[in-house]
């Protein structure tokens, strides 16, 4: 099954040609960290090689700007390398950050607390403060 999946990817029509870009790719994102400055190549990745132009996209715009900087050195870089290159583009593709939820646990007020705000609540006239501390107490978990 494998090898008559590698034989559809290697054929000279559409899918081969998928295939082949891919591989280069691969190869300019390696080349891309050897050119790049640490620190840059750290907050950016190549993302494409169209028409002779190198594609990268960068986390921020300080980082793209610093890159747009750099692109006649990056460029320069890549021909050095055999790579024909006419030019660097930068894009901001800032990084996804997944964000865990968390499921809120209750912290149970202590009975000192509960009683500091029950006194609170009773000494205020009726207003949006009082309400809330009236919420508070009915929704609140409660020690002891």
């Amino acid at each position: 099954m494998q090898n008559s999946l590698e034989n559809y990817l290697e054929a000279a029509d559409g899918a081969g040609n998928v295939l082949a870009h891919a591989r280069l790719l691969i190869k300019l994102a390696h080349l891309y960290q050897e050119i790049a400055p640490a620190h840059l190549g750290q907050a950016s990745s190549l993302a494409n090689y169209k028409s002779g132009i190198i594609v990268i996209h960068a986390v921020s715009g300080a980082v793209a700007a610093k890159l747009r900087q750099l692109a006649p050195t990056l460029a320069d870089g890549f021909s050095k390398r055999g790579i024909q290159c006419n030019g660097v583009q930068v894009k901001v593709q800032a990084h996804k950050i997944h964000m865990q939820t968390r499921t809120s646990t209750q912290k149970p007020l202590s009975p000192g607390a509960s009683r500091e705000i029950e006194g609170l609540r009773d000494s205020l006239p009726d207003s949006p403060l009082k309400a809330a501390l009236e919420n508070l107490l009915a929704h609140s978990a409660r020690e002891g």
